[in-house]
């Protein structure tokens, strides 16, 4: 979608500008319940956000927020919540329902280290439990991972409009980092994502006019199955919706493939690899779900290796080895609990795995 800006430029922290894109995507609701690292979202909807526009809502739990989100959005209201990592675990159950019942929402989690209570430092730990659905069922997600304080904004407008469009739960996943750093941000201009009521929303009776009921269940698993076909299909039309960004991929012997902050500091690596003679490319994905599939394998082609760098034991690893079916060696370097690793550090490992195929070969 072409977004309209504000000229003026801001110093903002992640979150807050994350929740000012939201008031100027014009959201008619958030419900949430603050947690580290993303508590500034909800303090500051509920400083900035015009009553008269709608409802900011601190829930008694993420359990109830999730519901209130699934009660707005089957209205047809464009709503919202946030959380972090424990908090989303307890609102799987909730976003399964939202799928099932096509809905369309914006979620946000600022994860955090885990398993367990964890830190409050950055993690991408929450990889699967957003690409793989996380709750019970058959579905998926919209995923868009930011890397920067503008990602963090542009993609409040991005996920509203992909969830609207395709009827589906969007998730914006970032990490303690990105919530909490600040940067130079240009903000998109309220009213620059269209708005209406949708005909699908659920009302009561109306004279001479079926009533719109919305289930996301039925006793006869026949009516069920032809949900889930249903569903299905739609994950099928949003393989269109990939999107990614390269750098310097034309002659890269190794490729890295990472996401989010995780990308920002392989993107230095990569150009101390560079200045130190080695060919090294980077593949980000945006959308973990649609994933970048066709581009790692056809990159998978060309390259030596490849290095997956995440803040987890590994999990977007698997995806990649999967692509990539054994076309070229897909090596992994992590940090978890909260550590974020160096440039240096993932230098270091560009250069053994330029040892390795060098006595391979």
């Amino acid at each position: 979608m072409n977004m309209k800006y504000d000229n003026n430029v801001k110093l903002m922290k992640g979150n807050e500008a994350l929740a000012e894109a939201a008031i100027r995507a014009e959201i008619d609701g958030y419900f949430g319940y603050p947690i580290t690292p993303q508590s500034e979202i909800l303090e500051y909807l509920s400083k900035n956000f015009n009553e008269e526009d709608g409802v900011v809502l601190q829930a008694e739990s993420e359990i109830a927020a999730i519901n209130m989100v699934y009660g707005a959005a089957g209205s047809g209201k464009r709503v919202m919540t946030s959380t972090s990592s424990p908090g989303m675990s307890l609102m799987l159950e909730g976003i399964s329902y939202i799928t099932a019942a096509q809905l369309p929402c914006l979620l946000v989690n600022v994860s955090r280290g885990g398993p367990g209570l964890g830190t409050i430092q950055p993690s991408q730990a929450d990889y699967f439990q957003s690409t793989k659905g996380g709750g019970h069922g058959d579905y998926r997600l919209i995923v868009l991972a930011p890397n920067s304080v503008q990602e963090m904004a542009d993609f409040v407008f991005d996920a509203i409009y992909l969830a609207e469009k395709y009827r589906n739960p969007a998730l914006i996943l970032s990490d303690g980092t990105l919530g909490q750093m600040m940067e130079k941000v240009r903000l998109p201009e309220k009213g620059s994502l269209p708005k209406s009521i949708p005909e699908w929303a659920a009302k009561g009776k109306i004279k001479n006019k079926e009533r719109n009921i919305i289930y996301t269940s039925a006793v006869d698993p026949t009516v069920m199955e032809n949900l889930n076909k249903e569903l299905q299909n739609k994950y099928a039309l949003l393989q269109q919706e990939v999107r990614y960004e390269l750098s310097q991929i034309e002659d890269a012997e190794i490729l890295i493939v990472a996401f989010g902050l995780s990308a920002r500091i392989c993107s230095k690596a990569q150009e101390m690899a560079n200045d130190n003679g080695l060919s090294v490319g980077l593949l980000r994905p945006i959308t973990l779900y649609p994933f970048p599939s066709d581009t790692i394998y056809k990159l998978a082609q060309k390259v030596q290796a490849i290095l997956v760098v995440e803040l987890s034991a590994g999990q977007m690893v698997e995806d990649v080895k999967l692509v990539v079916n054994g076309s070229c060696p897909v090596f992994f370097h992590g940090r978890m609990g909260g550590e974020v690793p160096t440039p240096d550090e993932i230098f270091f490992e560009l250069k053994k795995i330029t040892d390795k195929q060098a006595v391979k070969n």
